[in-house]
């Protein structure tokens, strides 16, 4: 059974293994797995450097503090690095300084990648782009048997079952969430086993990481030695003693309550390891009918799972039939409605019509994907959704404060200058989520004032996932037909289908300009006999120092700083130059909002303006295929 488990492991994972066979306990460093993550870091540079800086800090920490676990997290230039070590509790200083300094030479083999792990018998290190400290027990656990086995052969399974039951219950309840038990079997050999959770974790989750390597290690017995490995955990046993005889641990208060013994333990086993059959089959059926999805954390590709499904009659009387007066607006393919569900809750419910266009049906199909797994306090949360015929329903979270469109440029009210920042910030926060946390880098495409929403607190949260593309991992770019609105669009988008992350960045960048200046992208202002657009406008009054003559005349002068506004109009238009690559990434624009000045050395170059004449006086935008467009390239004065 355990062999078709561990099929069907290699058929979702994708960790690339070196695993040596447990009988070489004696070895002080033992390579068990290893593995690097498909993705390299977005900025390899300021990924490496944290990197080794966490191994100098967690190093000098063993070394001078004789601690055997850290975590460290490091950021430079926007990425975020994370680190985690951990020796096992019976090496000395100097034994876990030698595994660390191996670990730490082996995983460098990962190179650029955004992610990697080496699990000794000693020791293990990790480190991701992403915040993984309370992982535990994940698809990409594993375990190595020995190629030795006793005489008495039914008197060791027994013993080896009892001993690995009493650990897997008292480890999750110790302090550290570590033992070390040596038990006798009857022919005068014995069994010496230890276990061991990440200090990070919590204690339920330590212990459904030791059920899982007790069900694994099933398998090796009546073996003399065995290990089991995973994302958080570790357990090993041998009759060849690897700690010392006064490193034990006495275990026994640990029993006495929420143990069931030793038959108990068996059973529990047996069950656990069925119930993980049937998950991992359920799993891998499933991945037979999709297509996989890349994941960034090494541990492995997972299926986005899809949302809550309501039913047509429900959303119906929800919204009054999806009567006009229920109506919020019109979105890109369909209405928006305010709707309230039987339990009282106040949703969104947005009405798509597909007909029998495909490209309709898969914007829907990855809208539903997507935004069902993205979690952030500054993105739209998907709650829901209902297919009926050719129609499609998705039922979002509810904003009161409508979009950003209507402050800046409707009757909603004016926005005073905190306010603003903190859309800014906020609308960067959660497109450096999307491209560079998210477990798949999604590209919005479609980025603008009407598609920020605000809450109650009139924080920013960004909706309309509907044209979300996700880039493949292995290319920088993706060509695509041209899908969005124009007087927000990349120049390379807008004439050459060339779509990446940049494009969401030049969109945010025309967005920060509206908000400061509380005018449209489109609008066009009669200046010096010569008719400009707000990005031709900035760019201008930058050219000579004159940021300050943008800002909307209904902010207060005397609730900004000066140097501030003038510092996030040259971000805006570091985010709207010409090439796609002296972009910041949003996670660099995160960092630059927050600091006090721009570097020196990042001054924007000129940008590109996309001229169309498909958007007509109201502000309307027309289907793009009917756009003519044409590029004018701003010059210096």
């Amino acid at each position: 059974m355990l062999g078709l488990v561990k099929l069907l492991a290699l058929t979702l994972i994708w960790w690339s293994s070196s695993v040596e066979h447990a009988d070489a306990a004696t070895q002080k460093t033992r390579l068990i797995n290893t593995g690097c993550s498909p993705f390299n870091a977005s900025n390899a540079r300021s990924f490496l450097a944290n990197v080794n800086d966490s191994f100098s800090e967690m190093r000098a920490e063993v070394s001078n503090q004789s601690k055997l676990f850290g975590t460290s997290q490091k950021s430079r230039g926007g990425t975020l690095t994370y680190t985690m070590f951990q020796c096992r509790n019976y090496l000395s200083k100097n034994d876990c300084l030698s595994c660390f300094d191996t670990a730490s030479t082996q995983i460098r083999n990962c190179s650029k990648a955004n992610g990697a792990r080496v699990i000794y018998n000693d020791c293990f290190l990790r480190y991701e782009s992403e915040r993984f400290y309370q992982q535990t027990n994940e698809l990409g656990s594993g375990v190595t048997c020995g190629n030795t086995s006793l005489k008495t052969t039914r008197d060791f399974k027994v013993v080896g079952q009892q001993a690995l039951t009493e650990i897997q219950t008292a480890t999750p309840k110790t302090k550290g969430f570590y033992a070390a038990t040596k038990t006798q079997v009857d022919d005068g050999s014995a069994i010496y086993a230890i276990a061991q959770c990440v200090e990070t974790a919590a204690e339920s989750d330590c212990l459904k990481c030791m059920q899982v390597a007790y069900n694994n290690l099933q398998s090796c017995l009546p073996n003399t030695d065995g290990t089991a490995y995973d994302a958080g955990c570790f357990m090993r046993y041998s009759t060849t003693p690897f700690f010392a005889a006064n490193q034990t641990i006495d275990i026994r208060s640990y029993l006495k309550q929420g143990s069931s013994g030793k038959k108990g333990g068996i059973i529990g086993g047996v069950v656990g390891g069925f119930v993980l059959l049937l998950i991992l089959f359920f799993v891998w059926r499933m991945s037979r009918k999709r297509n996989k999805v890349h994941r960034g954390d090494i541990l492995g590709a997972t299926e986005l799972r899809g949302p809550v499904n309501y039913k047509y009659n429900d959303l119906k009387a929800a919204t009054k039939n999806f009567s006009a007066e229920n109506k919020l607006g019109e979105g890109g393919f369909g209405a928006v409605y305010k709707g309230t569900l039987k339990n009282g809750k106040i949703v969104a419910i947005k009405k798509l019509v597909l007909g029998k266009s495909s490209k309709m049906e898969d914007d829907f199909e990855g809208e539903v994907k997507l935004i069902s797994n993205v979690h952030h306090r500054n993105l739209v949360r998907l709650l829901g959704c209902c297919s009926k015929g050719e129609e499609r329903i998705l039922v979002y979270e509810y904003m009161a404060n409508s979009s950003l469109d209507r402050f800046l440029f409707g009757a909603k009210g004016s926005l005073n200058w905190q306010q603003r920042y903190d859309i800014i910030l906020g609308t960067a926060r959660g497109l450096a989520y999307l491209h560079e946390e998210f477990h798949v880098s999604i590209i919005h495409r479609d980025i603008k004032t009407g598609n920020i929403l605000l809450d109650d607190d009139l924080q920013p949260k960004i909706a309309d996932f509907g044209l979300a593309r996700l880039l493949p991992g292995d290319r920088s770019h993706l060509s695509t037909k041209f899908a969005g609105t124009l007087g927000y669009t990349a120049p390379e988008y807008a004439m050459h289908g060339q779509l990446s992350e940049k494009a969401d960045t030049y969109s945010y960048g025309i967005v920060v300009l509206e908000i400061i200046s509380g005018q449209k992208s489109t609008d066009v202002k009669n200046e010096e006999e010569c008719r400009e657009y707000l990005l031709q406008r900035a760019w201008k009054l930058y050219e000579r120092g004159l940021q300050l003559e943008l800002v909307d005349e209904a902010i207060d002068p005397n609730e900004y700083d000066a140097e501030e506004v003038k510092k996030i109009i040259e971000i805006a238009l570091l985010c709207t130059q010409a090439s796609a690559a002296s972009r910041p990434t949003m996670s660099e624009v995160v960092v630059l909002l927050k600091s006090k000045s721009l570097m020196e050395h990042m001054r924007p170059t000129m940008p590109v303006f996309v001229d169309t004449n498909m958007i007509n006086r109201e502000g309307n935008s027309a289907s793009s295929s009917n756009a003519t467009v044409s590029i004018s390239v701003l010059s210096a004065r």
